[in-house]
């Protein structure tokens, strides 16, 4: 039903089964949710390719870069935060996706530039 859970899921887990890529069907947010992954080292390179994402997943000394997944902002009930009000996950081991009015960034980057937005999801 929620197709950003069901990407988050995926990537989850092919590190689960450790498997070298995983691949998604496309779509605009969902294309925009992985770079934003890929930027902050949880995910190695992102590609578009014919109607599909292309995720390579990078381990850390034979360990997954992600453990867990939480979707914060769900289809029947939206969460929004202030930049102020965004939290740092995991004593800044894990990070917050936030849609902004600049576009989907890192919780980090959301406070940096002092925007708040709905809160998308927090993965460690």
């Amino acid at each position: 039903m929620d197709p950003i859970a069901d990407l988050l899921i995926s990537i989850k887990n092919g590190y689960m089964a450790k498997r070298k890529d995983v691949s998604a069907p496309y779509s605009k947010f969902k294309f925009a949710v992985a770079k934003v992954l890929e930027s902050e080292n949880f995910v190695g390179k992102v590609e578009e390719a014919d109607r599909s994402i292309n995720i390579e997943l990078i381990y850390e000394n034979g360990k997954p870069k992600i453990s867990q997944v939480k979707k914060v902002s769900k289809l029947g009930l939206r969460v929004y935060a202030k930049s102020k009000n965004i939290k740092t996950i995991r004593g800044g081991r894990g990070m917050t996706i936030v849609s902004t009015s600049k576009g989907l960034m890192s919780g980090k980057q959301a406070r940096s530039q002092k925007l708040g937005g709905e809160v998308i999801c927090q993965i460690w």
